[in-house]
């Protein structure tokens, strides 16, 4: 008679989780106006959900910088909606990327239009999970395209923060 066979281990699964938080630092450097920028820092703090654990999801993110211009603070926020897609590796690191769609409102008001306008985002990061943990650590960079003032803007972003998965 044949002994039972010994249950075998499962060795290098990374798990997945639906869910990420993510809160960070940003900075946005907002073309206002031809010839006239200004360097914002702020901050960020987003969420995305994938089905099934898998590689497409919903991603919503909303950010908020401040810089003093010409003796003025001003303010810009964005909040956006859209998908991600991802890739990981056996470490559990990610790499993404997104796009997004939704509302930007920019304070101070100024004579030459509204101080709310279409915003998009367009960009990606790398997460990097130190020992498969839950905690990871972001790098991202974006472009977002606002329409304010009778003039589009296409502005850089770069944000680095932290992300809960679960």
């Amino acid at each position: 008679m044949l002994a039972p066979a010994e249950p075998q281990g499962v060795y290098g699964v990374v798990q997945n989780y639906n869910f990420q938080i993510y809160g960070g630092f940003s900075y946005f450097h907002f073309y206002e106006l031809p010839g006239t920028t200004g360097n914002l820092d702020g901050f960020n703090v987003g969420m995305a959900y994938f089905p099934r654990a898998g590689h497409l999801g919903l991603d919503g993110e909303f950010e908020v910088g401040f810089a003093p211009q010409n003796g003025v603070n001003t303010t810009l926020d964005a909040g956006m909606g859209g998908a991600r897609f991802r890739v990981s590796n056996h470490h559990g690191d990610e790499l993404w990327v997104h796009a997004l769609a939704g509302l930007a409102h920019f304070v101070p008001l100024t004579p030459y239009g509204s101080d709310n306008a279409l915003a998009i985002e367009a960009g990606g990061g790398l997460d990097i999970a130190p020992k498969n943990g839950r905690l990871a650590y972001r790098v991202e960079g974006d472009v977002i395209g606002t329409y304010f003032f009778g003039t589009y803007q296409y502005s850089p972003k770069i944000s680095v923060g932290l992300v809960y998965k679960f």
